[in-house]
């Protein structure tokens, strides 16, 4: 993927539901969707990632120039921390993001210091493994709410026009203490089949408020700040955007790996 290339006119948006950070080892049905979906990508001139793992007081903004790789997680395989993700920083652009933010109402502070946590490596390994393209973070900021995870989305939207790819990396199911407890828990399943229907219908109102109206949603999220960047990635998107469904599975017998982009290049029917 080169980033000097011309710009697309309009850069896609992605919700990637990033797993154990074992998936940047073992990479499932996810990863070989997400490498295909990465050779789709053409001229984007950086890539900026909203991850549950960098939560903060309002909003922080990366603004390395060479972002370190954080391998924020204990008890994993040796290799695992082996593994480096060295794309550049993106400055300006991040700066711009800032400006967005601020203009829609957040507290922003950048942070020159911030290293890229696994929400955003690990599922880049993936999608974009030669790491050429720049790449940059935006916090979760540890209060936000469903509403305010489409606010922010809406915000950061314009840089799609400067060919920003943004992502969302969260989890479509979460819930940490049922793993390994089953082959495969329905709940998982029903959640994944009524969030994806929500999404084909571009249903922010029902997303929003996804907590009462979806089956097993306080199960299938204890907490929900691994919900929250699908919330922001459909802020990004525009109204009518076509949502396509990346199909992941389930890994761990209750962490959903599905995942979805709008705006992609080349994009197929959207799945029912």
């Amino acid at each position: 993927m080169d980033s000097t290339a011309a710009a697309p006119s309009t850069a896609p948006v992605l919700f990637v539901s990033h797993g154990a950070p074992t998936f940047a080892l073992d990479p499932g049905e996810l990863g070989p969707r997400l490498a295909a979906l990465g050779r789709r990508l053409d001229g984007l001139r950086a890539v900026l990632v909203v991850s549950p793992h960098w939560s903060t007081r309002g909003v922080k903004v990366m603004t390395a120039q060479v972002p370190s790789t954080v391998h924020d997680f204990g008890g994993f395989p040796e290799p695992l921390y082996a593994l480096q993700y060295p794309a550049p920083g993106a400055p300006e652009l991040a700066r711009e993001a800032a400006a967005l933010l601020a203009e829609a109402g957040f507290a922003v502070t950048p942070d020159a210091a911030r290293g890229r946590d696994h929400g955003a490596w690990v599922p880049l390994l993936h999608l974009l493994p030669a790491a050429r393209v720049p790449v940059f973070q935006v916090s979760l900021p540890h209060d936000l709410d469903t509403a305010g995870a489409l606010r922010l989305g809406r915000a950061l939207a314009p840089l799609r026009g400067r060919g920003v790819l943004i992502v969302g990396s969260g989890s479509l199911t979460h819930n940490l203490y049922e793993i390994g407890a089953h082959s495969e828990a329905p709940y998982a399943r029903d959640f994944t089949r009524w969030v994806r229907e929500a999404v084909l219908a571009h249903d922010a109102l029902r997303l929003r408020d996804y907590r009462h109206l979806a089956p097993a949603a306080e199960r299938a999220h204890p907490t929900e700040e691994h919900f929250l960047p699908l919330l922001v990635a459909l802020g990004a998107s525009r109204d009518g955007e076509a949502a396509e469904v990346i199909e992941g599975g389930i890994t761990y017998g209750v962490l959903s790996m599905e995942s979805y982009g709008w705006g992609l290049p080349g994009a197929a029917a959207p799945s029912r």
